[in-house]
């Protein structure tokens, strides 16, 4: 198995596959309801907004965007795959599809939550700063925010 992951922009025949991981990784989202993510996965893919990582023609890695809203809205790795910079290399992918000079968030768990010990480093490691505490979906999360360079 070697390192090798190519990050590219998802396709309809991506979405089972997607889903299939998604499927994997749903507990880790709180109020996630799959037919609903199902649902909006075609116009991920008309705007181009869904980013995913293979590993020999694997889908390991997922990443959705807004550029409406700058934000990161869901980032998962296979369980099977993380801590392999795979997070890493699907938001820097991700950070040229941003206009210029743009604040870029995401909201992830609050500190102390042990689901949000590496998404937070992650963050913290890319350059975004802690801001706001949020409930979502009956949750407590933090929005952080990546400063326009």
């Amino acid at each position: 198995m070697n390192n090798q992951y190519l990050i590219d922009f998802a396709d309809y025949k991506d979405i089972d596959e997607w889903m299939n991981m998604v499927d994997i990784v749903k507990d880790d989202f709180p109020g996630l309801d799959m037919d609903d993510y199902r649902k909006g996965m075609e116009k991920t893919i008309e705007r181009k907004t869904g980013i995913l990582a293979r590993h020999d023609d694997k889908i390991v890695g997922l990443l959705i965007i807004s550029r409406k809203n700058s934000e990161i809205c869901f980032l998962a790795v296979h369980p099977d795959y993380r801590k392999k910079g795979i997070a890493s290399k699907l938001l820097q992918f991700s950070f040229k599809e941003f206009k210029p000079k743009t604040d870029i968030k995401v909201t992830t768990y609050r500190e102390g939550d042990p689901k949000g010990t590496a998404p937070r480093k992650l963050y913290k490691r890319l350059g975004f700063i802690e801001d706001e505490l949020l409930i979502e979906f009956d949750y407590p999360t933090q929005r952080f925010i990546k400063p326009s360079m």
